[in-house]
């Protein structure tokens, strides 16, 4: 399994054996079909922590060890909110967890922390608003199921903050895993090539699913601001004059200017240097337009908070704005739980897996090394017609239906990467499976539930500091 990740990202064989023997799809769904007697569906629907189940918060103390210690506090505050951020921050916690449970043995390239914040709106290079996930740091080589546990676990403990009740909770993770089942046995029926090119276009989606006139007018709204959300944006936002050259605004602790950031500037021009190498022809020809201005530190996200980001702004020949992010590439949690070899460099493995698993990935996407410390960088585009839904403002109509959107764009993922014609063989036709994992999902909530209470009682008794 590390070899795969080895020879795929790395290496170039010498030979291509075009006429290799390759199964036919009903030989590959007939076997997948046998799994089940080994591994059946009824076995996804349990959850029981082990005796030996590492400590949840030693497990995140731990795995801050390599952050910046500043930031630590923060991390823990904004994971102390609720279950639910704590769930979006402890992704090393539910993949030691999966380690633990059955698998069908049928791997793709998981997301790796594919709860339902996680996916969402973006502009292709066409410009036209994709809905897919949009989280990568945690990509690697892994067992489907992975993946549709943690997003079926992420519903019910988001629909429990939302005031829903045990059956709206459980009907989400059947929509959603449903539609995974339903569009695994559409891409099976499609040629590979078919499968790759295929996307979910949000607009087309709207039309499609959204029959009230109302809710198409909120939700072409939403569309609007976040076509709006763009580097002209961002300049206006995040930016001041001073001595009339352009400078990020200070936001403490969020976003800020660090000490000693002129001996750092030169770091900054070499992982910028190398990150120029990483890119094709033509888009290395984009970037050389535009000259360095000014960069800072941005905190980000629940999980990622304390990882190393920085912000970065260009100006362009015409005037124009350009922002890119840094930001620190770890090893995958996916690759600590299973005990697999190290990808040769994070950010690589990141933006590797981004391309696989997004129907389109942003043109700028790329990767680079700060030498002095060894630490890895993927870069990409601020604030580049991104947005996300807010969940907590669904009824639960319209939770389900996105939950069923997850769902849908998960598959699609995991057909680029993976066999569906075997993924299909092995779920089948019927809702065992679904009605499997949302057991599992139920069970799990309550066990995010308990992790929670430790992390708070932690801070509370002082045995963790936390800004809250």
């Amino acid at each position: 399994m590390a070899a795969a990740r080895q020879r795929r990202t790395h290496d170039v064989p010498t030979t291509t054996a075009f006429d290799a023997p390759v199964p036919t799809p009903d030989e590959r769904k007939a076997a997948a079909k046998a799994i089940r007697k080994a591994t059946p569906r009824s076995v996804h629907g349990t959850w029981e922590p082990a005796t030996d189940r590492p400590d949840p918060v030693e497990l995140l103390v731990e795995q801050n060890r390599t952050r910046v210690p500043e930031l630590v506090p923060l991390r823990f505050g904004r994971m102390a909110t609720s279950p639910f951020a704590f769930l979006r921050g402890s992704a090393l916690v539910m993949s030691h967890d999966l380690a633990a449970t059955p698998d069908a043995g049928i791997e793709v390239e998981v997301c790796g922390d594919a709860h339902l914040a996680n996916f969402g709106i973006f502009a292709s290079p066409e410009r036209r608003l994709m809905f897919d996930l949009n989280d990568f740091d945690e990509t690697a080589l892994g067992p489907f199921e992975w993946d549709v546990k943690r997003l079926a676990a992420s519903l019910v403990v988001a629909a429990r903050a939302n005031g829903f009740d045990r059956i709206t909770a459980r009907r989400a993770v059947l929509d959603a895993v449903a539609q995974y089942r339903d569009w695994m046995e559409r891409y099976s029926a499609m040629t590979h090539l078919e499968v790759w090119y295929a996307r979910i276009d949000v607009r087309e989606l709207i039309e499609a699913r959204a029959a009230a006139a109302a809710a198409r007018r909120r939700l072409e709204a939403q569309l609007t601001r976040f076509e709006g959300k763009n580097h002209l944006k961002a300049f206006a936002k995040l930016t001041v004059e001073v001595d009339g050259r352009r400078r990020i605004v200070d936001d403490p602790p969020v976003v800020e200017h660090v000490v000693g950031e002129d001996v750092f500037v030169p770091r900054l021009e070499a992982v910028l240097a190398e990150y120029r190498l990483t890119l094709s022809a033509d888009r290395r020809a984009l970037f050389d337009r535009y000259r360095f201005v000014d960069f800072a530190r941005k905190v980000v996200g629940v999980g990622s908070v304390g990882t190393r980001c920085w912000v970065a702004l260009f100006q362009g020949p015409n005037g124009g704005p350009l922002f890119l992010q840094l930001k620190e590439a770890n090893r995958s949690v996916v690759e600590q739980a299973r005990g697999t070899e190290l990808a040769t460099h994070q950010g690589q493995r990141v933006v590797e897996g981004q391309r696989m698993l997004q129907a389109t990935s942003d043109v700028l996407l790329g990767w680079g090394t700060d030498e002095p410390t060894g630490h890895h960088y993927y870069v990409r585009q601020l604030w580049d017609a991104k947005g996300s839904i807010d969940v907590t403002t669904l009824r639960p109509a319209g939770f389900g239906t996105y939950a069923g959107f997850c769902g849908w764009a998960l598959a699609r993922a995991h057909a680029r990467t993976g066999d569906s014609v075997s993924i299909h063989g092995y779920l089948g036709n019927s809702e065992r499976f679904g009605e499997s994992i949302a057991d599992f999902a139920e069970a799990y909530a309550d066990q995010t539930e308990r992790d929670h209470a430790l992390l708070v009682t932690a801070i509370e008794r002082g045995a963790i500091t936390a800004i809250i």
